[in-house]
């Protein structure tokens, strides 16, 4: 799908997402410990690509973190700026992000990847890779699965990604792997997270 198909699909259902999957609590406890470990080893600006509604945004800076949030969807944000009036976000897509060559000292990619056509990926990291500074912190959240397989998504057609094959395309993006997670939760998709820092 193209961006402007995802965020239609997106924007027909902003408001049905975020009541059902637009809080913390929510989300899974091993996700939030994770990703607060994560965000603690980083010390200066981190953004959250694909923010959707802005929940993981908030919850990291309530924690302390100089983060903000970006998302496709117009109505994600018009909703996360209302929600989390503290938090700055912006409507961007990660195609082309609006941020100086090594600017940022994170990025937070959680299930924001997962609607893009296996051949947009690898340029997408590239830009990731771009507006990190070395050593720059990097976690990428995704189902786990057959590389580049499509599923029907809830919203709008998604695919996944192995391990293996998401670990090689960092690579070729610039990135160096630090540590890999695979879960399966009852009733849901195989989930994958990958830690990676910019070279």
């Amino acid at each position: 799908m193209t961006d402007s198909q995802v965020q239609q699909a997106y924007a027909a259902r902003a408001s049905e997402y975020t009541t059902i999957l637009g809080a913390i609590d929510d989300m899974h406890e091993p996700d939030r410990n994770r990703i607060e470990h994560w965000a603690q080893q980083i010390s200066g600006r981190i953004i959250d690509a694909g923010c959707g509604p802005g929940h993981w945004t908030d919850f990291l800076h309530k924690r302390g973190a100089d983060i903000s949030g970006i998302d496709l969807v117009p109505e994600f944000i018009e909703s996360a700026r209302l929600r989390f009036p503290d938090v700055p976000f912006q409507v961007s897509s990660l195609r082309a992000l609006d941020e100086a060559d090594g600017s940022l000292n994170g990025v937070l990619v959680w299930y924001s990847l997962i609607h893009l056509p296996p051949a947009d990926l690898p340029p997408v990291l590239c830009e990731l890779a771009r507006v990190l500074s070395p050593q720059g912190h990097l976690l990428v959240g995704f189902f786990d699965g057959e590389a580049a397989e499509p599923f029907d998504h809830t919203v709008a057609p998604a695919y996944y990604w192995s391990v293996a094959q998401m670990c090689s395309l960092l690579h070729d993006a610039g990135f160096d792997v630090i540590d890999t997670e695979t879960r399966q939760d009852p009733g849901g998709r195989p989930h994958a997270a990958i830690s990676a820092i910019a070279r």
